[in-house]
């Protein structure tokens, strides 16, 4: 039951993310959905190396999560881009 709920979570996080930063979007709802566990993964990552997370049970709230998400968003699209035009 936990998966389902993480990838709703991630659901979640990568559209607030693609609602914040304008623009059309390549990839569709799995797309999207990637984007937000991995924006919610790196959050975490750099907030535990940062020092704002504690144990192995405490992760990024909502903001970091969808700046995570956002910050592959644009490497995404970049990457898209330029496969585009190729």
């Amino acid at each position: 039951m936990w998966i389902l709920w993480t990838l709703v979570v991630g659901l979640v996080i990568g559209a607030l993310a693609k609602l914040v930063m304008p623009g059309r979007d390549p990839g569709g709802i799995i797309v999207t959905m990637l984007i937000g566990l991995a924006g919610a993964l790196i959050a975490g990552v750099i907030g535990r190396e940062i020092g704002w997370y504690h144990g192995p049970y405490s992760g990024p709230g909502i903001v970091a999560s969808v700046l995570g998400a956002l910050l592959l968003l644009g490497a995404y699209r970049l990457v898209a881009r330029k496969r585009l035009i190729a």
